[in-house]
Parts: structure tokens; C-alpha cells; sequence
């Protein structure tokens, strides 16, 4: 038992510490570190309510943020910094690296399962050649192009470190490009294009990513000849489209199944989904596969064999998707920029401008010519190539592989991401109302 007094030395207050039914010593070390906890609870508490107010908020009002230059991920991004230590420090929540790398995993996994099964694959099958041409010529392209500028720039890295930079840099973000890739004044042969190009990009770097972090910490094995690489490369693909379409073609014969016989109920039919798209994802990375390239397989047979009723199965998942984004997006305004905006050197801000700009836009340009688009139309699809999750997943692989300029080649992506995430956000929408109306 403790009191607490009043300034007339009499006590006001008094309290019994039990636990277990015993009496808690009273030493005052030991109520302060009782205290702590209490605060380390109810600052928990604040960052939940933090986070729930705002979801509530933004789910009321996103219909009228949408039309306006200032939406989603940029929303997002700038209510984290308010929040956090670099605005009013009230977002206490402690995720470190990996708990953010898997949370942007599970975001970009189910967002390119829904996008790719509200893809149109007739105008994707009359327009194919255009993400064919993106994926493999302008892919890369842009890896050399970047890996050229980032051998010019950062003299301390060494050539693989500049090409696991080249490589974090090169695909293109789902979740970033939806306002684009979602919106219908945009041509169609452009939006399907760039929706496959974001869904199997980043699927195709990976593979690319550990063998070059292999050769920069010189595991010498036989990922060091070109075959071998190719082999993985392929290897990869091969197993996230198998267990993709493996698995969605089993889930669907289940799931019709299931529904005849009257065995699910209303509020559990929204879930399927959801829990689909993270079996892909989970199963392709155990098998060895890619997990993006999974879903995205997934999702674009899950639209050919469920079109007719597909809609209400993939609204919570939808749902579920930019819910994971929206926090995910929070927490990397809160926590991750604090930490790196004084570490910005000009080579990075400018390695970062470029791959923006010339890095992508100049191959997309090239490798688009003859297919019947104006020059408008193609600088407008090398534009909207946004860096995002997949490069956030990349960044945290580089800094557990322990590479020695681990820290500059992440700190170049985060740059990059917030580039892409203010330029991107302001300009999605004027850009499309100038081009198209």
C-alpha cells in the first residue's frame, strides 16, 4: 500500500499493489517501473486510436480526395510525419524493419491479386504487346540505364552494389500506380499495360536482386555463371505462376463447391479472398518462387474463371489491401523518414530525380515506338512508373544481407520512394484530365 499527499501533508489517495495475491513491495524504484508500463500501455492505446480515427476519417472522405492532387499514399505519407517524431510525436509505435518489410509484403500481395483479377483481359489480349515490351525490353533497359548513372554517382559502391541498386529501383509499385491504373479517362491498352507491368515486374527482380547481392558478398557457387543465373531467373517465375495458378484453380473448385451446398455463410464469404492471396504469397516464397508473380497469376485466373460473381468476393479484399497500405504508408511517415532526411546527400537526391525521370521514361519511350502511341501516351506511361512497396521489401533484403553500403543503397530507395510518392500523388490526376479529359 502507498498514499499520495496533498500540499497540507495529508494523503488524498491511497493504493494496494496485489498480485497473485500478495502485497507488491512499495520501493519507489519499483512504482516507477509499474508506472512505465502503465505509459508504455496507454501510449500503445493512443497509437491505435491514432490509427483508427484516421482510417474512419479518410474511408468518408477518400471518394472527394480522389479527384483532387493530393490523395492515397501522399494523404498517407504526410498524416505519418504530422504524427511522428518529426511532427507532434504522438504515433509511439515501435515496428522495426522487418516487421514493415512483411507488412508491405502482405499489402503488395493481395493488392496484385485484386488488381490483376479486375484486369480486362480482352483489351489486355488485343494490346499484349505493350507490357510484353515493357517487361522485356524496358525492364531492362532501365536496370542498365540505372546501373550506368549509379556507377557515375557513387564512386564507393562497387559494381554489384550498384547493380542491386539499379535492380531495387526498377519495378514499378501497384499500390502507387492505382489511381492511374483504376481510372477510366485513361486508355485502356495504357492502364492494363501498365497494371501487368507493375504486377510482374517485381516478381522478375527478384531473382536478379540475390544474385547480385551473391556475387557482391562473393558466394561462389554456381549462381556465378550466366546460365545458372538465367536458370534462377526462370526457376522463380516458373514456381510463383505453378503455385499461383495451382492454387487459385483449386481454391475456386473448393470455394464452388462449397457455395452449392449452401456451407458458407454471408459474413465468411468475404474472406476467401483475402486468405487466397496470402497463400500464393506464402507458398511461392516457400517453394522458392516469387510470391508477386503468384498473386498477380492468381488473380488474372481467378478473373477468367469467376467473372460473373467475382465482384463481391473481392471488395473486402480490396478493402483489406488499401487498409494494409494506408498503414503501412502511416508508419513509414512516422518512423522511417525522421531517420533519414539530414543522411540525404546530393548524389542520392540526384541518383534519385533520374531514376524518376530519365532512368524510366527514356527506355519506356524507346521500347513503346511502332505500337501506334503518340508521343504524349508514352512519355504519360514512362511517367507513371511509381517505386513503392517492392522497392521498400528490396531495401530491407540489402540491409539484413549486411552489404557494405547497405545504408546508401537504402537510404537512395527511400529517397526515391518519397519522390515518387509526392510527384507521382500531385500530378496522377492533372496529368490525366490534361491528356485525356
Amino acid at each position: 500500500m502507498f498514499c499520495l499527499y496533498n500540499r497540507d501533508n495529508k494523503p488524498f489517495c491511497t493504493f494496494i499493489l496485489v498480485h497473485k495475491c500478495q502485497m507488491v513491495p512499495t520501493n519507489p524504484l519499483k512504482i516507477l517501473c509499474l508506472f512505465s508500463k502503465v505509459w508504455n500501455i496507454a501510449a500503445m492505446y493512443l497509437s491505435m486510436a491514432i490509427l483508427g480515427g484516421f482510417i474512419f476519417v479518410y474511408s468518408v472522405v477518400c471518394g472527394k480526395l480522389e479527384r483532387t492532387p493530393v490523395n492515397g499514399a501522399l494523404v498517407f505519407l504526410l498524416f505519418g510525419l504530422l504524427v511522428g517524431p518529426v511532427g507532434l510525436s504522438v504515433l509511439t509505435l515501435e515496428v522495426n524493419a522487418d516487421a514493415l518489410s512483411l507488412l508491405a509484403e502482405m499489402t503488395l500481395a493481395l493488392l496484385l491479386f485484386t488488381d490483376a483479377a479486375n484486369a480486362d483481359l480482352k483489351v489486355l489480349g488485343e494490346n499484349y504487346k505493350i507490357p510484353q515490351r515493357l517487361l522485356l525490353i524496358g525492364l531492362p533497359l532501365t536496370i542498365v540505364l540505372g546501373f550506368a548513372f549509379g556507377s557515375l554517382l557513387f564512386g564507393a559502391l562497387s559494381l554489384f552494389e550498384v547493380a542491386v541498386l539499379a535492380i531495387i529501383l526498377a519495378p514499378t509499385d501497384a499500390a502507387l500506380g492505382k489511381p492511374v491504373v483504376t481510372n477510366l479517362a485513361v486508355p485502356g491498352k495504357m492502364r492494363e499495360g501498365l497494371n501487368v507491368e507493375s504486377g510482374l515486374n517485381d516478381g522478375i527482380c527478384v531473382p536478379l536482386l540475390f544474385i547480385a547481392l551473391a556475387l557482391d558478398i562473393g558466394v561462389e557457387d554456381d549462381m556465378s555463371t550466366p546460365y545458372m543465373a538465367l536458370k534462377e531467373v526462370m526457376s522463380g517465375i516458373g514456381i510463383g505462376m505453378a503455385v499461383g495458378l495451382g492454387l487459385t484453380f483449386a481454391a475456386y473448385w473448393i470455394l464452388k463447391a462449397c457455395v452449392a451446398r449452401g456451407w458458407v455463410s454471408e459474413v465468411w464469404s468475404q474472406l476467401p479472398v483475402v486468405a487466397l492471396a496470402l497463400l500464393c504469397f506464402s507458398m511461392a516464397q516457400l517453394l522458392g518462387g516469387s510470391g508477386f508473380i503468384a498473386c498477380f497469376c492468381g488473380g488474372l485466373l481467378f478473373d477468367r474463371i469467376e467473372r460473373r460473381h467475382k465482384k463481391p468476393l473481392l471488395v473486402a479484399a480490396e478493402g483489406m489491401g488499401d487498409t494494409l497500405a494506408l498503414i503501412t504508408w502511416v508508419l513509414f511517415g512516422a518512423l522511417a523518414v525522421e531517420q533519414s532526411l539530414h543522411a540525404f546527400t546530393w548524389q542520392i537526391i540526384f541518383y534519385s530525380v533520374l531514376s524518376l525521370t530519365v532512368i524510366r521514361m527514356l527506355p519506356v519511350f524507346l521500347c513503346l515506338s511502332g505500337l501506334g502511341l503518340s508521343a504524349g501516351q508514352k512519355l504519360f506511361m514512362g511517367w507513371f512508373g511509381p517505386r513503392g512497396l517492392a522497392s521498400v521489401v528490396f531495401a530491407v533484403i540489402v540491409l539484413d544481407a549486411k552489404v557494405e553500403h547497405g545504408h546508401t543503397i537504402a537510404l537512395t530507395a527511400l529517397c526515391t520512394i518519397l519522390l515518387s510518392i509526392l510527384l507521382h500523388g500531385l500530378s496522377a490526376n492533372p496529368v490525366v484530365r490534361r491528356l485525356f479529359g
